[in-house]
């Protein structure tokens, strides 16, 4: 029996374009962003940031010496921002809100502290609410210091939930992650990015597999 849904963030709860995130970046003066970004997995020291290997402020400072000129935390923030479609759909966060009244949400996210300043705060929904108030808890990377698809990040969510995975349905919208998710016993359901997932999702729970 399924009590707790795990959800990804981008592509599943806030829709995102990839090539929106490198327009943005290029703005800001980095000559070669397809070498740092991915739609699941980023590397170099957007990695670092995202794994909590560097903070918010040697990212900016790295940023700035990638563009050749001194770049704003709010300049960085608005890139990361680019990544994203918005407003967040109003019909997706209406179904979180009546998923959770029957079981526990939770977000596991492969994210940084400059998409977070945005996610937590009044800016997030239409609502005027913060993503955790549609949440029991959320998984951050940056503040786990592990990432998606690594195992660590699945079992520090587990016990600090805490949680059973044979319990779990975990949604995400990369194959890899969703794949080291059923490997370690979860439930998992990967969408299509930035499908609409609300009617699968109530399948597979009124099922109860």
């Amino acid at each position: 029996m399924i009590k707790n849904l795990v959800f990804d963030f981008g592509g599943i709860i806030a829709d995102f374009e990839f090539s929106r995130a490198l327009a943005a970046f290029e703005r800001v003066g980095l000559k070669n962003p397809a070498e740092y970004l991915d739609s699941y997995h980023q590397r170099g020291f957007f990695r670092e940031l995202e794994s909590g290997r560097i903070g918010a402020d040697e990212f900016v400072r790295r940023l700035g010496e990638c563009a050749g000129r001194e770049v704003s935390y709010a300049e960085a923030r608005e890139a990361w921002l680019g990544f994203f479609l918005l407003p967040v759909s109003l019909e997706r966060l209406a179904c979180l809100e009546e998923l959770r009244r029957d079981y526990r949400l939770y977000v596991l996210s492969n994210t940084n502290p400059f998409v977070m300043d945005w996610a937590r705060s009044s800016e997030f929904s239409p609502a005027g609410k913060p993503l955790d108030a549609y949440f029991d808890k959320l998984f951050l990377s940056y503040e786990m210091k592990c990432m998606k698809p690594d195992r660590a990040i699945f079992d520090r969510m587990a016990a600090e939930a805490p949680l059973v995975p044979a319990e779990t349905l975990f949604i995400d919208d990369s194959a890899a992650n969703a794949a080291a998710g059923a490997a370690l016993g979860y439930r998992t359901f990967c969408p299509r990015s930035n499908s609409d997932w609300r009617e699968e999702v109530r399948r597979i729970l009124g099922a109860g597999v």
